[in-house]
């Protein structure tokens, strides 16, 4: 097996792949709206269908009646639940389209989907039964590497306590987690280090075997942690992760300020994503002004305010340029002041879209992916 540390050269250095070798993969434009998925490891099963054919009810045992009445109920759930759960995965795909600028969708209700990104990587979409570890062992899986949080599982009622015990009844496949917050570039960045490091050290105590990395449904956080298919991983979070590797530049608190006087107002976006977290701010009477202080890494970040339950930005602060949605965020750079001045150049450098690594900074990011694997720390 080869070496399962290192960066691979994406048109940019990514940390996404565990083999430190030069090929070039190319991305996926964001304008593809299809996703192709290599063939599933079981065919789906067609539902159950009761004979048509004309039969007096009166001509029936009463035994026959009542398994038809429970065949029929058992159907108009199975129905229910498959239409639930359509409306669940198209809201998921929504989301995810808005949240990653992406045309992708995600179908929850055909079950597993994966690819192989090399020999012994498989990338794919969740388990959603115990039964999806046996297929995985009987594709000669050894690794379950879970992204997930236990939001993304509650959401479509993934029980995962169930998998996991049901997998460790299993020989020779263990399930590991490590947990990243789905649709948001920031935590991706913060975590993907420690989950590259701790994927790494899952393969190497089940060598000969293959590892299956998953988030929810495949098309973001696995992608960014093992390099892959079809997808939209956030590309700036990869790059970014990178260049703190090798620039170890450190958090710098920065002020974020409202006028007036509303009665409530936070920040959304920034370094905790546009999901449900947002961050409060705090009034200040005195200078008539609600403030939020936050440390942050180096790095550009774009956030709106939240007044009083409505979303808008400040005019009089830096603003991105629109989206393909047209909106418009506030945009702030974090900047280093104590980093040298060959640092600064190194990380402007890493964040181009050509940007590639030199040996000795490959060789410096094995070497701090062992330090990660080793300790645990980031």
């Amino acid at each position: 097996m080869a070496s399962t540390i290192g960066v691979l050269g994406c048109k940019a250095p990514l940390l996404q792949d565990r083999v430190c070798i030069s090929r070039t993969i190319e991305c996926l434009s964001v304008r593809e709206n299809r996703v192709c998925f290599a063939k599933r490891f079981c065919a789906p099963t067609p539902l159950a269908r009761i004979s048509t054919r004309s039969v007096h009810r009166d001509q029936l045992h009463p035994l026959q009646t009542t398994q038809i009445n429970a065949m029929g109920e058992n159907a108009e759930k199975k129905t229910e639940e498959k239409t639930e759960t359509e409306a669940k995965t198209a809201e998921y795909s929504a989301s995810m389209q808005q949240a990653m600028g992406t045309t992708l969708e995600y179908r929850h209700e055909l079950g597993m989907n994966y690819a192989h990104v090399l020999t012994d990587l498989i990338v794919g979409s969740c388990l959603q039964t115990p039964a999806d570890a046996d297929k995985l062992k009987d594709a000669g899986v050894g690794v379950i590497f879970c992204l997930q949080q236990d939001p993304d599982l509650a959401y479509f009622g993934v029980d995962l306590p169930a998998i996991q015990a049901h997998v460790k009844e299993l020989d020779g496949i263990d399930h590991y987690r490590c947990q990243i917050r789905d649709f948001d570039p920031y935590d991706l960045r913060m975590r993907l280090p420690v989950a590259v490091a701790q994927l790494h050290n899952a393969i190497e105590a089940h060598k000969g075997k293959t590892a299956y990395v998953h988030c929810t449904a495949g098309l973001g956080r696995a992608p960014g942690v093992a390099k892959v298919r079809r997808c939209h991983p956030k590309l700036e979070s990869i790059k970014a992760a990178t260049a703190d590797l090798l620039t170890e530049g450190s958090k710098q608190v920065v002020d974020l300020k409202w006028e007036g006087g509303p009665k409530h107002v936070e920040i959304a976006g920034l370094d905790v994503g546009w999901g449900q977290t947002r961050l409060p701010m705090e009034y200040r009477q005195s200078e008539n002004q609600w403030i939020l202080r936050r440390e942050l890494p180096v790095g550009r970040y774009e956030y709106k305010f939240v007044v009083d339950g409505v979303w808008m930005t400040n005019p009089e602060l830096p603003l991105s340029q629109p989206n393909r949605e047209g909106q418009v965020n506030n945009v702030i750079e974090v900047t280093d002041t104590a980093q040298s001045g060959a640092s600064k150049q190194l990380r402007e450098q890493l964040m181009q879209e050509d940007a590639d690594l030199t040996s000795e900074h490959r060789a410096k990011i094995r070497a701090k992916l062992e330090e990660i694997a080793n300790s645990g720390q980031w």
